[in-house]
């Protein structure tokens, strides 16, 4: 297997493993993350199935990208684009179909799996270097033009966007206080602050080596 082959894997098998954790955040209702805080709220008010509507609102940003900055599009940004959105409706359906029925510690123990998986999936997925999702593209390329604002601020200005309006959005859509929380909780909280080093790990011990395997 060439080494571009095993990039492609790399991403395909990242994004896909990245959809699987995003239906384990949405079971286990106790937050996800930024950016999926918002698709949630958006998902909440608009009539069509959870795949779609990501494609559609990753097609809206892939167009911001395309015009300020195409270089960060790549293989990996088009599969980010097409897969991740239904292999996530799949997989919650499949887990509400399985678990219909979680105790909190079912819940905190699914939201623990998916947060592994999503930092396994992640470090593969920027391992292969193929290109960022549309939605890391915005903040490079926000970072990128405001010589004065760093990336970090960038990001976390674009994440709390996402979680003002996926809590406004789903505030509207006529949800309870307690049913926002499995939005936005303590999920939302841990990949905000704690994936960094997890991803980081995965990177050094099982993507590198995978990327450099004779």
């Amino acid at each position: 297997m060439s080494r571009m082959q095993r990039r492609v894997m790399m991403s395909v098998l990242g994004v896909v493993i990245c959809g699987l954790s995003v239906g384990l955040f949405k079971r286990a209702a106790l937050g996800v993350d930024p950016f999926q805080s918002l698709m949630s709220g958006l998902d909440a008010v608009i009539p069509i199935g959870f795949g779609t509507l990501y494609v559609l609102v990753n097609a809206l940003l892939l167009l911001f990208s395309i015009i300020f900055d195409r270089h960060k599009i790549g293989i990996a940004t088009v599969i980010n684009l097409f897969l991740v959105g239904y292999v996530a409706e799949f997989s919650l359906n499949q887990l509400l179909a399985w678990f219909p029925e979680l105790s909190l510690a079912g819940r905190f123990i699914m939201l623990l799996i998916g947060i592994v998986i999503m930092c396994f999936a992640s470090a593969f997925y920027f391992t292969a270097d193929l290109g960022v999702s549309v939605y890391d593209a915005i903040s490079l390329v926000l970072s990128e033009r405001q010589d004065k604002v760093p990336f970090r601020f960038c990001r976390i200005i674009s994440d709390l966007i996402c979680v003002l309006s996926g809590t406004a959005l789903c505030l509207f859509s006529g949800m309870s206080w307690q049913e926002v929380f499995g939005v936005v909780g303590i999920g939302t909280i841990i990949t905000a602050f704690f994936m960094g080093p997890l991803i980081d790990f995965f990177n050094v011990h099982a993507a590198r080596p995978f990327l450099e395997r004779a």
